[in-house]
């Protein structure tokens, strides 16, 4: 019989802080700059936020601007290649404005382990889209935290390697 394996304190830990409606409201401009000043100067060897989750930093085209968006973000790396983004805005009211950038303008870049990789942003629906959250509730389970407080629906992209 198989046991399941309990997360090491500091995981449990952090993930009973991040379910909090405080780091809700901070953690938007706190963790971003932070990430953005280490990602920058490590020369895009690390990024901080991803001690606690795999990360990437995501360039896109602004929604309305057209100007590349430099948004480091927590990540779910799939076997296949690709990468899933949750976006969840740490439970805020709003959809963070990196999923509206890649909803206009698919076609972005990652900084993944140092390598800069063109990619097709896909918003997830139906099945396929259920099938995702039910691996980032597995993943990260505050996600449910998060979704329980707001009334949008989180929205979550695939990223895939363009040729």
């Amino acid at each position: 019989m198989a046991t399941a394996v309990r997360p090491a304190l500091g995981v449990r830990l952090i993930r009973k802080v991040s379910a909090t409606r405080l780091f809700a409201k901070l953690a938007p401009h706190v963790i971003p700059a932070m990430d953005r000043a280490v990602h920058r100067l490590t020369k895009g060897k690390v990024l901080l936020s991803a001690q606690m989750l795999p990360g990437l930093v995501l360039t896109a085209r602004g929604a309305r601007s057209g100007l590349p968006r430099v948004t480091p973000l927590a990540c779910m790396p799939e076997e296949s290649g690709d990468w899933i983004l949750i976006g969840s805005n740490f439970g805020r009211d709003s959809h963070p404005a990196w999923t509206a950038n890649l909803l206009k303008h698919p076609e972005a870049e990652v900084h993944w382990k140092g390598e800069s990789i063109p990619v097709r942003a896909r918003l997830l629906e139906g099945a396929e889209r259920e099938r995702a959250w039910a691996d980032a509730l597995l993943f990260w389970p505050p996600y449910a935290t998060y979704q329980s407080r707001i009334p949008r629906r989180i929205r979550l992209f695939r990223l895939t390697r363009r040729g």
